[in-house]
């Protein structure tokens, strides 16, 4: 039998005592919650004949989003980087640019970047929302950047810095309206990267809608998915014309003829995938409630802990609770490790952070902040178990 130092024994202890024991089987860090209403609507669609780019399911599932972001134009997509892709693109991104992301996030809000042939630019994160840190933000762009004409430069690198694109970590809400305040001093555009943060709001505001335009993401770890899948939400009718245009192979109108006005990319939500989603948004609501409860359940389990904490949501935001996350008290990567190892063994198929995305091979040359708080949440968060049936 295993013998665990303290802070190990008290995680695995409330993994148990909220999930109950796992050692004749795991329980996932996130999984779909599938149901009849599900089946039902697929077939329905398969029935139906149209299940590729054309259909009345994908007008069905962009109307949903629409009202429950609030967002006044979806253009649904195959997925969530493929939406970043795009939106980056449509609001002026160019080969060279800079964007301003944060290292502590997917790979692919870096990716996202690269595709359009510009260069992310690394910043620091909030230690409470773990989102980007607009502090931070205004330090560094205002040590290393200039205004020349309409552009805002870094003057170490003389390349444009073109828009900030913030993430909200595991579904928290990021200080989004201090970031606001940022961009309107650097004159920079924002595209957010709200893809783990549907249901979650700062007031009543839904993430993705502060911007220029937010992206959203429902691959099948998400907390609604369409099998693959992603949107991108705007309140500009011209930039969602755009981005519609450009999603659907920059096609012209006609009866039959083929034409084509620009290069462009073939991004668009086949209509059976927005039937999986139309019929996992009639279930958000209920989604949401779950993870709560089981957010309230580790919350109150931590309650007394002197070697963890629960990442709750930020005062004055509704969070989704997308991924719960236990945070170590006192950061060390070693025993994080230890952690993910011990409660991997008994089933509970926990994850740490991503990776800091400067540190990755291919972007470790890449200009970037200071980033020590980034390190730190590197060393002390772990995701655990979160999917929507576990809270039932």
């Amino acid at each position: 039998m295993t013998t665990y130092d303290l802070p190990t024994r008290e995680f695995l202890e409330v993994l148990t005592s909220v999930l109950g024991p796992a050692e004749k089987s795991t329980i996932a860090l996130h999984e779909p919650n599938i149901g009849d209403h599900e089946h039902k609507m697929v077939a329905e669609c398969l029935s139906s004949g149209w299940v590729s780019s054309v259909g009345e399911f994908i007008t069905r599932f962009e109307n949903q989003l629409s009202k429950i972001t609030g967002a006044k134009h979806v253009i649904a997509v195959v997925n969530g980087t493929c939406a970043l892709h795009l939106a980056l693109h449509s609001v002026g991104i160019n080969p060279g640019d800079e964007v301003i992301i944060p290292s502590l996030s997917f790979v692919a809000t870096a990716n996202a970047v690269a595709h359009c042939g510009a260069i992310p630019h690394f910043a620091d994160s909030d230690l409470t929302t773990l989102g980007l840190d607009p502090t931070a933000l205004r330090k560094h762009l205002g040590s290393v950047a200039t205004r020349r004409g309409d552009d805002l430069i870094n003057t170490k690198t003389g390349r444009r810095i073109g828009a900030i694109v913030p993430m909200h970590t595991f579904g928290h809400p990021m200080q989004i309206d201090e970031l606001i305040l940022v961009a309107k001093e650097f004159g920079l555009p924002i595209v957010e990267d709200a893809a783990e943060s549907l249901g979650s709001c700062v007031g009543k505001k839904h993430t993705g809608t502060f911007g220029r335009c937010g992206i959203l993401s429902f691959n099948g770890n998400k907390t609604i998915t369409t099998g693959g899948g992603g949107a991108i939400l705007t309140d500009d009718e011209s930039l969602a014309k755009k981005i519609r245009h450009l999603a659907t192979t920059a096609k012209l109108a006609h009866d039959w003829e083929f034409l084509h006005d620009q290069t462009a990319f073939n991004y668009r939500m086949p209509n059976l995938n927005a039937a999986l989603g139309c019929a996992q948004l009639d279930r958000l609501d209920e989604f949401l409630r779950h993870k709560r409860n089981l957010a309230n359940k580790y919350d109150k389990a931590l309650q007394n802990s002197g070697s963890f904490e629960f990442v709750g949501e930020p005062k004055g935001t509704t969070s989704n609770y997308w991924l719960n996350t236990f945070r170590l008290t006192n950061p060390n990567l070693a025993m994080r490790n230890e952690l993910l190892t011990a409660s991997r063994a008994k089933g509970y198929l926990c994850r740490p952070a991503w990776n800091l995305l400067h540190q990755l091979p291919m972007y470790e040359n890449s200009p970037r902040a200071e980033l020590p708080v980034a390190q730190i949440l590197l060393s002390s968060l772990i995701n655990v178990p979160s999917s929507a049936n576990l809270g039932s």
